[in-house]
């Protein structure tokens, strides 16, 4: 068998630039003959990926002596890595035939331990020089009766090819497969082989990015009951014109293209509604001898700009989802230019990082809403501002972390990584927070209010409000589930930013149509109905998990259920916050501008 290749603290943690520093090219280079250290990592169940556990938990021999252990910071550490020093004796650009590393005497337990570990799968993971090597542990052999026999590799072939002083790409291949019987000992050993590359270091981590995978977009049906007939036309004019034989990019393409004219319809339905069914009724209000009509109105637009129910929680929540829209295009651009798929964490270092650093977005998008509203007290929405997301994520966490440390797993997060997080949040994201609060109760806090059937009922808007910006981005959500539960690397950052953008315009659009129509209906909650007419894309997002999970995936155990599930229902969580703030405020906006026109009335 042939495995695949893979690809103070606080203060670390707050610098933005260190993203890029594991990466970066002074910082790998070797003179001839130095130590090369190999780091042994992790081993698990290949088909449950969070399922991750200490090199060392499986009974593998050691070299005498204190081990040295790497602490690569904080996202590293919530990515569940927990670097060894293998001790392994690996220099720079000099061959090794064949090293010897320990011998493994077999006896009843271990020998069960490397069963169970063979039957389930278990793959293990090395780094050199921040480049990942993974292979399985060993391999089952039917034989005869049918009876399943186990080997143990025993042999590790690793192959580094280098240019110049740095090393370019890692390779392992295992082999020496020997058979599990107790009372045998067992040679564990190493071959090193060292070949030139032209391969830049800048290039290095190409190889561990899969090309035709994050290319391909396979035919999906894709459509929904607005838009499916024009969907439809649309792809049948290009596959005969233009994709005959559709290549995989083509198909990626065409992905974002279909987006892209439900973009165009619904701005021209939108368009529609203020050009041209706007007009007739402001002439419709404006004359001036229909007196009931306008008294109506007017008593209409009081109840329209009313302050709805729950003001802090909506305040908070549309406070949050404006700093999760900041975040993630923040993170998605840093992607773009600093490449932070090449370092192990770095992307979830990032969005804790920007994370904190947004936290001011929240508290003035917040405090000025409430402010805007008649709201009085500011203290409450700014603690619900600062708290609500983070610490239903932390009681997500912690429920999660409570099923890891049951099972011994790396997954586990360490009280001090915890400290660290707590530490971020109460002295960076708090105080931003309540700055922002402050900021926004007092300089956009002026209230300003202008004065002017069952599919029409706020549940049915909600529901359906959902479904368009769902289908602007289950393709790429696809892509982005498959990357992270299939060992893959995401790093089309460029067609993420594309997409979210396109998110963001469709729940626009779809959530102004729906409050227009809630509106016409004599219904003044569109508040909270424009915040979950768009809030619904993470139901039809959280239903498309269950679907994958049990389509797509192998995971079995009640550790990964637990883990799929609990990372799926906070990014289902942060999603439909960061859409139900984005609707709320274009709603907000079209809402003021239809009644701009027509004088309140006082009291």
């Amino acid at each position: 068998m042939r495995p695949t290749t893979r690809s103070s603290h606080l203060l670390t943690i707050l610098l933005p630039l260190c993203f890029a520093a594991v990466s970066a090219s002074e910082y790998h280079k070797y003179q001839l003959g130095d130590r090369v250290t190999l780091w042994v990592n992790k081993v698990g169940p290949y088909d449950n990926p969070q399922e991750t556990y200490n090199y060392y938990s499986l009974p593998f021999c050691r070299q005498a002596g204190i081990a040295a252990q790497r602490w690569g910071g904080l996202g590293e550490v919530l990515g569940g890595n927990e670097l060894i020093d293998s001790q392994i004796e690996i220099k720079f650009r000099r061959n090794i035939d064949k090293g010897f590393v320990c011998s493994l005497e077999l006896d009843d337990t271990k020998v069960k331990q490397f069963q169970d570990a063979i039957q389930n799968l278990y793959w293990l993971e090395l780094f050199i020089d921040d480049l990942p090597l993974c292979g399985f542990v060993g391999e089952a052999r039917s034989h005869k009766n049918n009876e399943d026999k186990y080997y143990l590799f025993t042999h590790k072939d690793i192959v580094v090819k280098y240019n110049g002083d740095q090393i370019i790409h890692v390779n392992l291949t295992q082999d020496g497969a020997k058979p599990l019987e107790v009372g045998r000992t067992l040679d564990m050993t190493y071959s090193v082989k060292w070949v030139k590359t032209n391969i830049t270091f800048a290039k290095r981590f190409d190889v561990y990015l899969d090309y035709p995978f994050l290319s391909t977009r396979p035919h999906m049906i894709h459509s929904f009951f607005i838009i499916m007939l024009c969907r439809f036309i649309l792809k049948s004019i290009l596959t005969l014109v233009v994709l005959k034989n559709p290549s995989h990019g083509q198909i990626h393409w065409f992905s974002i293209f279909n987006s892209f004219m439900m973009v165009l319809f619904l701005t021209g339905l939108v368009s529609m509604i203020l050009m041209r069914t706007l007009r007739n009724d402001y002439a419709k209000y404006a004359r001036e001898d229909d007196d009931l009509e306008t008294i109506w109105m007017e008593a209409h637009t009081r109840d329209v700009f009313r302050p709805p129910q729950n003001l802090a929680l909506l305040s908070a929540v549309v406070g949050t989802g404006a700093q999760l829209t900041m975040l993630v295009l923040l993170v998605i651009l840093l992607a773009i230019i600093g490449m932070l798929y090449v370092g192990r964490g770095a992307i979830i270092t990032a969005f804790i990082v920007c994370y904190a650093l947004t936290s001011f977005i929240s508290g003035y998008v917040s405090g000025g809403l409430h402010s805007r509203n008649g709201g009085t007290n500011w203290i409450r929405t700014m603690a619900l501002t600062a708290s609500l997301f983070p610490f239903t994520c932390f009681g997500i966490g912690f429920v999660l972390n409570t099923i890891a440390i049951f099972y011994g797993s790396l997954a586990a997060i360490p009280f001090g990584t915890m400290v660290v997080v707590f530490v971020i949040w109460a002295f960076v994201s708090f105080p931003l927070a309540l700055l922002g609060t402050v900021v926004g109760r007092n300089w956009s806090g002026a209230p300003s209010n202008p004065c002017r059937k069952w599919y029409l009922a706020p549940s049915v808007i909600s529901l359906m409000g959902g479904l368009l910006p769902f289908g602007s981005i289950f393709i790429e959500m696809y892509f982005v589930f498959y990357s992270f539960w299939n060992y893959k690397v995401y790093y089309v950052y460029g067609f993420m930013l594309l997409v979210f953008l396109i998110l963001v315009i469709v729940t626009i659009c779809v959530t102004i149509v729906g409050t227009y129509f809630l509106l016409n209906a004599e219904n003044y909650n569109w508040q909270w109905t424009s915040f979950f007419s768009a809030a619904s894309t993470a139901i039809y997002v959280f239903l498309y998990s269950i679907y994958y999970y049990q389509v797509k995936t192998k995971m079995s155990g009640l550790f990964q259920i637990s883990f799929y599930f609990g990372y799926t229902l906070m990014l289902c969580l942060g999603l439909g916050i960061l859409c139900g703030a984005v609707g709320y405020l274009g709603s907000s906006l079209f809402v003021r501008r239809i009644y701009r026109n027509i004088k309140a009335t006082r009291h």
